[in-house]
């Protein structure tokens, strides 16, 4: 709700602001235009990628040490291991049994950093084509869809980035239809 009122207030300082001037708004679903780029479904399998070939991997390791180190202080050799020695394996043990503890949030972390640093350049590509489009149309302000309860699909800007971009539109997000139907591929913000 306190979102809504800033938007709101937000357009009521801009509307007041340009009443003299010719003034043109659009708008467009950033996140559905991303979902729409060939890019983004490459996006998903690198994601994957990512998890099985380092994160697994590294979760292995950690679980594969930690379990190496107990043997070490709680074997039956563990007397031969000096104290101090000992009192230091237990130590990095702790932080081994911290990460496997919270290795599902830390995964998650790392992911969506992943996710964010891969469809970086595709945010970029398509922003920079938005631009481009609110130019050649016209357009003084373009908002991110979502920013409006209503909206008139004249001024939904989708159809052209779309263009823009040769990104072949499917048909419940073609003008007149609710383009809020389709989800990023990527199922990013």
């Amino acid at each position: 709700m306190k979102k809504l009122k800033v938007v709101v207030a937000a357009l009521g300082l801009f509307i007041a602001g340009t009443a003299g001037a010719q003034v043109k708004i659009g708008y467009i679903s950033v996140d559905n235009m991303v979902g729409l780029m060939p890019e983004t479904a490459k996006v998903d399998s690198m994601v994957q990628l990512y998890h099985t070939d380092s994160l697994q991997p590294r979760y292995n390791y950690t679980l594969s040490e930690y379990l190496r180190k107990d043997s070490i202080v709680n074997g039956k050799d563990s007397l031969k291991t000096p104290a101090a020695v000992r009192a230091q394996i237990r130590q990095e043990m702790q932080n081994s049994a911290y990460e496997l503890q919270n290795w599902q949030a830390i995964a998650q972390q790392a992911i969506e950093n992943k996710q964010n640093e891969l469809l970086a350049p595709i945010y970029k590509k398509v922003v920079d084509a938005i631009k481009t489009v609110a130019h050649e149309k016209g357009y003084t302000y373009v908002f991110n869809k979502e920013a409006f309860l209503v909206a008139p699909d004249a001024d939904d800007l989708l159809p052209s980035v779309a263009q823009k971009l040769n990104v072949k539109l499917p048909p419940q997000v073609k003008p007149g239809l609710n383009s809020q139907a389709i989800q990023p591929a990527g199922g990013n913000n």
